[in-house]
């Protein structure tokens, strides 16, 4: 691909008195500047990232590397025993003897060989993945919120939704629920419908009181080892991961995920900011706030 430059030419004239006098304008072949990419399909010649040949050998063959060290303790056994039928030494270890003490100190090693790889086969990491939610789906806001407000919690929702994993969010809001959307626990009537929250219950507990004093957020990554579980009796029951982002001294949002520690840095960073926004735009209208009213309950 060429590009051109024109350039017009004008001559200037300078007199024995040192003043410059322009001529007028000489039209001529213009002058032109070529600029042309010569090496445009030329292959790429910077630095290629390396692999890790062991690391990827040893991701594909992991069974096998797990129980390597018990071959290789076992054959270490059968060599040492061989060694000592076929040596002529007394079956008897002697303390004296250089060649018992060398026996001796390899059987140790290869007993420790084959401890350590059944020690490998034995302990496994536990494969972290995504669980369906066991409950209903329900989509519950406060009546009374100007359309302003209750756009902004749809964005909210819908963009920890699609962003993280956050599978239930529920927001509690100058001593009322305003918002529950997502999945939550089927009622314990038996009639297909999501769990209420009960605002006053949930504000008399240890995790609410926690996040209102420190202002700041909590996350839950394995919801299942926190006694403070029974507190949220409207998650699913499978609720991985939970994260308790406070909305200023009024309120807090409870974002339920799907994933044990799901929720990364910066899903936690980027929360708070959230979290600052919507409790500037619901302070506006707290005067104005009801009781949530059910609008959908979808079962799952």
């Amino acid at each position: 691909m060429e590009a051109g430059i024109f350039f017009p030419v004008t001559p200037i004239l300078w007199s024995s008195s040192l003043k410059c006098t322009l001529c007028p304008v000489r039209r001529s072949f213009p002058r032109i500047i070529r600029a042309s990419s010569l090496n445009s399909q030329a292959s790429y010649r910077g630095p290629k990232p390396s692999r890790d040949w062991v690391a990827e050998w040893v991701s594909k063959n992991n069974d096998a590397v797990r129980s390597l060290p018990i071959y290789v303790g076992g054959i270490s056994l059968l060599v040492v025993l061989f060694n000592r039928a076929v040596s002529g030494i007394a079956p008897v270890a002697d303390a004296s003897s250089s060649q018992s003490r060398a026996d001796l100190l390899t059987l140790g090693l290869a007993v420790t060989n084959v401890l350590t790889g059944l020690v490998w086969l034995s302990i496994r990491p536990k494969s972290i993945t995504p669980v369906n939610p066991q409950g209903v789906e329900c989509e519950r806001i406060c009546s009374s919120l100007p359309d302003l407000v209750t756009s902004e919690l749809l964005w909210v929702w819908k963009s920890l939704s699609e962003v993280t994993c956050c599978r239930s969010l529920v927001v509690v809001y100058d001593g009322m629920c305003i918002f529950q959307v997502g999945f939550a626990a089927e009622s314990a009537e038996g009639d297909g419908e999501a769990e209420h929250v009960e605002a006053s219950k949930l504000m008399q507990g240890l995790l609410y009181k926690g996040i209102l004093k420190s202002q700041a957020q909590s996350y839950l990554a394995n919801l299942s080892l926190y006694p403070g579980k029974s507190e949220l009796p409207f998650l699913p029951s499978n609720t991985q991961a939970v994260i308790l982002q406070p909305l200023g001294e009024k309120g807090i949002a409870i974002i339920g995920g799907n994933t044990i520690r799901g929720f990364t840095t910066s899903d936690q960073a980027w929360i708070s900011l959230v979290g600052e926004k919507l409790d500037a735009t619901l302070l506006k209208y707290s005067n104005n706030l009801q009781p949530a009213a059910k609008l959908s309950s979808r079962g799952d």
